[in-house]
C-alpha cells in the first residue's frame, strides 16, 4: 500500500492539489459565513434574554442534525455543486461560533465592567477594551471548532458535486483502493490536527495579552 501512495503522488499530484485546494476553498468559504452570521448572533444572545432560548435551541437543532441529511435535503431546493454544500457546511458551523460568543460575553466578570464603567468608560468603550479582549479566547475556541466539523463534513460534499479530499475517499471505497482512502482520510485528519493547533496557539496568545 505504501509503494501505492508513493506512485500515485508520483503519478497524480496535480490532482491531489486539486482535490486539497478545493476542500480548502469551500471549508474556508463556508467558516467565513458562519463567523459572520454566528458572531453577532451570539452577542445579540448574549444582550437580549428573550433571543437566547430561541438561538440555542436553533443552534442545538442544527447540531443533532446529520451532515448528509442537510446536504440532501437542499438538493430540491438548490441542485448540487459547492453552493448547496456551503450552505449545508455554514449551517452546520453557525451553532459552534454562536455558543461560544455568547459563552464568551457571559465569562466577563461583572466586576470587571463595574470597574471599567466606574473609571468613565461608556458602553461602546467597554465592548471594544474590556468585553471583546476578554471573550476572544472563547469565541477563537468556537471558531476552531466549527473550523474542524467543517473540514470534516466537507467530505461528505463530494456526494453532490462538490469536489474535495472526498472525492479521494469515495473514489476509493468504490474502487476498493486503500491507498486513495489512506490519502483523503490522512489529508483531512491533518489539516484538522493543524487547525486545531493552530487556533490554540493563538488563544494561549490572546490570554497570556490579559493575564
Amino acid at each position: 500500500m505504501i509503494q501505492d501512495i508513493v506512485t500515485y503522488f508520483q503519478t497524480s499530484m496535480n490532482q491531489y492539489m486539486g482535490y486539497l485546494l478545493t476542500h480548502l476553498l469551500i471549508s474556508f468559504k463556508a467558516l467565513f459565513w458562519a463567523t459572520l452570521i454566528g458572531l453577532p448572533l451570539g452577542y445579540l444572545s448574549f444582550r437580549v434574554n428573550s433571543l437566547a432560548e430561541l438561538f440555542q435551541t436553533g443552534s442545538q437543532l442544527l447540531r443533532i442534525i446529520p451532515s448528509l441529511a442537510v446536504l440532501f435535503l437542499l438538493i430540491p431546493l438548490v441542485g448540487v455543486g459547492e453552493f448547496p454544500a456551503l450552505i449545508a457546511l455554514t449551517c452546520l458551523a453557525i451553532p459552534a461560533v454562536l455558543i461560544n460568543t455568547a459563552l464568551g460575553f457571559h465569562e466577563v466578570p461583572v466586576i470587571t465592567k463595574e470597574v471599567a464603567r466606574g473609571i468613565g468608560m461608556d458602553q461602546k468603550q467597554l465592548f471594544r477594551r474590556i468585553e471583546v479582549p476578554l471573550a476572544m479566547p472563547y469565541i477563537l475556541n468556537g471558531v476552531k471548532l466549527a473550523l474542524v466539523e467543517i473540514l470534516a463534513s466537507a467530505t461528505l460534499a463530494t456526494y453532490i458535486g462538490a469536489g474535495g479530499l472526498g472525492t479521494l475517499i469515495f473514489t476509493g471505497l468504490g474502487l476498493y483502493r486503500m491507498d486513495l482512502l489512506v490519502i483523503g482520510g490522512a489529508t483531512v485528519t491533518l489539516l484538522s490536527l493543524f487547525s486545531i493547533a493552530l487556533f490554540d496557539f493563538l488563544i494561549r496568545k490572546v490570554q497570556n495579552n490579559h493575564v
